[in-house]
């Protein structure tokens, strides 16, 4: 590599003398002092990838040293992450594109040897795990054995991959989730690596196939969500093009208030964010209230910056950062050179230095922030514990506008597989008797049933978990219980956690109110929430009823915790368990009592909750590094049922036609070494007409599959029954069972159809045009030989880096994406699978052109992909048009030269095949 601007310098950390390139070397040439702490490591990132303008050249490096905080964002760089993290549900659909593309390059002239990662990439099983099994000591390994039997193709499948890939390691199941693995035992913070001869200290970066990879920005890595195309692309060597960004920095000052949680901030910086908005920006956290935020709950609040929209929200290193390298058993050695190379970079953050020049700024005092829920269906809609009965109440009218008297077919209605709801003859909608447990208990709309601490957000962190923990404590000194309906569950983050629980008591207190550990992984989070108890599903059917969950997760999306329960809050873990013992979202748990103890008198939630320093006694008596070193002693290995999964040998994977869980996908047949053009659009038929917030979990649900869909259909047909299907998400390395639910999320709106829920379009092939599943129609589409088209609102794409939410949508044969805005990773991902992303101009969209999703569409002027802009003209029926312009949102020259090979993974096999061949 070249270093035109002579920084390469010398450390000398353990004894040892490693080389880096020096950021204070090229501050004697340009005045980088003010540049925030992200952007030190894009320039550090182009410095050491410096190779004379092929990838990085010396105009890329000054563009970034003499960074403009408010200029728009109009110069591409090429980042290169020094390693990949995978999680299953996006790692397995990764793992299986570079099994086909093992395949593909042979065919082009290439060898499968070429295929393999070229940097370090982790993934860790944790998204499988599901909650069959609940309420019971059994849970854990019930859960654990269920899991094993539905996914043994998959795992078996990695195993393979585990084997045949160099740098490519997996963390086996029932280990924790992927986020807090990361922050726990895979993040270097800075690595030493031998490149070229030598050994070179450089800032750890990660690519992630999880939006939540920004987690790790909590303890100063620079790293974001990617979807499994541009993973993939990084793990063969290619550097992501991106515009350098926009950083807004966020000043926090104070500390938190008693009876205020980690997740209480994190929900209100979400919102003061998005509120700002800060899609495809870089947010900062400085301030002096650092020194009072714990490295857990930095975390916290980097994990949820998909939530507020921001590429990352990132901490710098310093001392707090050091003490949990410590506290997480990292070595001393390891220690030393972070603290070192952090110091020499110009890297390390004490307390009152000089602030930073960021685009824009906030600012909050941790002391004003309230106990605080989010939903019911969004994130970023905080709402204040105080405020969350009226907020259900004022969610309830439109949930239930139509809703009217039972009729005797509904009263009398019994669910599949049993559990009649009884005695609602005479009860109207929104209310239903069951029995369960040999109780007698009335449902009603706002019931609580699904209470669950999940997700990686917040079981990371000490603070709430063992705060969930004292509460149960203290509820069942005094007798309090779940109400018999809640469906509770305990998903630590890591075995670490349940570690910390058990020493410090709480974990029997946490089981006496129903909260047993269900499994490591993602659980309620990611929809893996498994069934309601049938009398319960069998009431809401009955009573017609607006049930809720509260979870500690990040993401409440439509449709994604559970197909039965519309409401959905988030929350931190002790207002999970305030909640269940409530058992309804209908309650001021500022002022109205949970529950009664044994003498009848009220308890409140005030009685119950923890002081900040019992908890904080408890942490430090319970969380030390000796915790972290036993259990990630031999953190790749995995249990007995991991290392009793067979798997194949050799370079190639060994397809199974008989498979419905691995197949190779078809995006290389018929490829050749021929490079495409990007031509106009003609004819093209609106496949969907969507409002705003279309998330990729509406797109390409990773839940329940439907018997009923398209995608059960075809499993019952290939022998698979109901009671196996699994989920979307542990089916995406079968582009099959994928496509069939690509946009059959059940909460999903076609305005085609005015309000009604379902993943239905129109099919103008017929006359009439026919009412079908998305998928159907599509299919009958591509038979005609009809591109097709997609119509959205704001905020398209939003939600999880779901690489199969772009993949889905190539399959069907949708050519552009003609949306009001969209979330940064699946404009992205839409790229690299060679769909054109098109924005309306600002303040136009379907409805202020007329349109109603009957029309044939024509996208001219593309000038094969370097216009900004191109005209769209929609046709009506009977012949009369509308023309407008609108954003052609190809925004780097790598993403055109991507896009003119039909993706990204076409760009890098023919990259590589031609190497061999040349």
């Amino acid at each position: 590599m070249l270093d035109s601007f002579s920084t390469r310098r010398q450390l000398t950390v353990n004894g040892r003398t490693l080389s880096y390139y020096s950021l204070p070397a090229l501050g004697e040439r340009f005045d980088i002092g003010k540049l925030p702490y992200s952007m030190k490591i894009l320039l550090e990132n182009l410095l050491r990838h410096e190779d004379g303008g092929i990838t990085v050249g010396k105009d890329h490096i000054e563009a970034v040293a003499k960074w403009d905080a408010g200029a728009e964002p109009d110069i591409e760089i090429a980042f290169m992450p020094a390693r990949v993290v995978l999680q299953d549900f996006t790692g397995v659909p990764c793992v299986v594109d570079l099994a086909a593309m093992r395949d593909a390059v042979g065919k082009l002239g290439g060898s499968a040897s070429q295929i393999n990662p070229l940097i370090p990439s982790e993934l860790v099983i944790d998204h499988s795990v599901q909650v069959d099994v609940f309420g019971t000591a059994q849970a854990l390994d019930l859960n654990g054995k269920i899991e094993f039997e539905r996914n043994k193709e998959r795992y078996s499948f990695l195993r393979w991959g585990q084997k045949a890939f160099h740098n490519f390691k997996v963390v086996p199941p029932n280990t924790g989730i992927v986020h807090q693995v990361n922050l726990e035992h895979l993040a270097r913070v800075v690595v030493e690596r031998e490149v070229g001869g030598e050994h070179l200290a450089f800032p750890d970066t990660v690519f992630g196939t999880d939006s939540h990879t920004t987690m790790i920005n909590g303890i100063g890595v620079l790293g974001w969500g990617v979807g499994g195309i541009e993973a993939e692309a990084a793990m063969l060597g290619q550097p992501s093009s991106m515009l350098i960004p926009q950083v807004v920095g966020f000043k926090l000052t104070g500390q938190l208030p008693e009876g205020a949680t980690a997740t209480d901030l994190v929900l209100t910086v979400t919102q003061m964010l998005r509120k700002l908005g800060v899609v495809g920006k870089f947010v900062e956290f400085y301030g002096d209230g650092l020194q009072h935020l714990p490295l857990a709950d930095r975390a916290t609040i980097a994990n949820m910056a998909p939530e507020y929209g921001a590429t990352c929200g990132i901490f710098p290193i310093d001392a707090e950062a050091l003490n949990y390298l410590h506290l997480s058993g990292r070595s001393a050695e390891q220690i030393a050179l972070v603290e070192a190379y952090a110091k020499a970079q110009g890297l390390w953050h004490e307390p009152g230095a000089p602030e930073a020049t960021y685009s824009a700024t906030l600012e909050l005092d941790l002391a004003d922030v309230k106990p605080s829920l989010a939903g019911p269906k969004r994130p970023q809609d905080r709402v204040l514990l105080v405020d969350l009965k009226q907020n259900y109440r004022d969610n309830l009218g439109p949930m239930t506008a139509t809703r009217d008297k039972r009729s005797p077919e509904v009263a009398n209605f019994v669910s599949e597989g049993g559990g009649a709801a009884v005695g609602n003859e005479a009860l109207h909608k929104g209310v239903a008797d069951i029995t369960i447990n040999a109780q007698n208990v009335r449902l009603k709309d706002g019931a609580v049933v699904i209470a669950a601490i999940t997700s990686c957000t917040n079981t990371s962190n000490p603070a709430v978990m063992l705060g969930a923990g004292l509460l149960a404590r203290n509820a069942a000194k005094l007798g309090l219980k779940a109400k018999p309906w809640v469906k509770t569950s305990l998903g630590p983050g890591s075995l670490v956690v349940t570690d910390y629980l058990r020493k410090a008591g709480v974990l029997d207190d946490l089981e006496k109110l129903g909260f047993f550990v269900v499994g490591y992984g993602c659980t309620t989070c990611i929809g893996n929430s498994g069934p309601l108890p049938t009398e319960v599903s069998a009431g809401i059917a009955a009573g017609d009823l607006v049930v809720a969950s509260v979870l500690s997760g990040n993401r409440n999306f439509e449709g994604r915790v559970h197909p039965e329960v519309k409401m959905n809050y988030l929350a931190s873990p002790p207002l999970v368990v305030a909640y269940a013992i409530a058992g309804t979202v209908d309650i001021d748990l500022s002022t109205q009592p949970l529950g009664q103890d044994a003498s009848g008198k009220d308890v409140f939630l005030r009685d119950i909750w923890p002081t900040n320093k019992e908890i904080g006694d408890v942490i430090a008596a319970t969380v030390g590094p000796e915790l972290f070193a036993q259990n990630y002693a031999d953190v790749f290995k995995g249990d007995t049922r991991w290392n009793q999964i067979a798997s194949p040998d050799g370079e190639a994977f060994l397809w199974e036609d008989s498979s419905t869980y691995i197949k190779n996908p078809p995006y290389f047949d018929g490829m050749t070494m021929a490079v495409g053009s990007i031509d106009d659009l003609h004819g093209a038929r609106v496949m969907g007409l969507f409002g705003d917030s279309i998330t990729t979990d509406h797109i390409s649900p990773a839940g329940n599959i439907k018997k009923d869909s398209p995608a059960g259909r075809f499993l019952i047909s290939r022998g698979v029954q109901p009671a196996d299907f699994n989920s979307y998400g542990s089916r995406r390395g079968n582009d099959d069972v994928m496509v069939r639910g690509t946009f059959a999320n059940i909460r999903i709106k076609n305005l085609m159809f005015g309000g009604e829920e379902g993943g239905n379009t129109l099919y103008f092939g017929s006359n009439p045009a026919e009412k079908m599943s998305i998928y159907d129609a599509a299919m009958k589409y591509k038979a005609d030989g009809v591109p097709l088209v997609v119509l959205a609102g704001k905020e398209y794409g939003t939600g999880s880096s779901r690489d199969w939410a772009a993949k889905g949508t190539n399959l069907l044969g949708v050519k552009a994406v003609i949306a009001e805005s969209f979330e940064r990773i699946h404009r992205s991902n839409l790229v690299g699978m060679g769909v054109l992303p098109l924005q309306f101009l600002d303040g136009e969209n379907a409805q202020s052109h007329g349109l109603d999703g009957s029309e044939t569409i024509d996208v001219v002027g593309l000038a094969d992909g370097t216009a900004k802009r191109a005209t769209v003209t929609a046709r009506k029926a009977d012949g009369s048009e509308k023309r407008f312009e609108v954003k052609v949102l190809l925004l780097t020259p790598k993403e055109v030269e991507y896009f003119r090979h039909g993706g990204i993974l076409h760009y890098v096999l023919r990259q590589l095949a031609a190497k061999k061949t040349g």
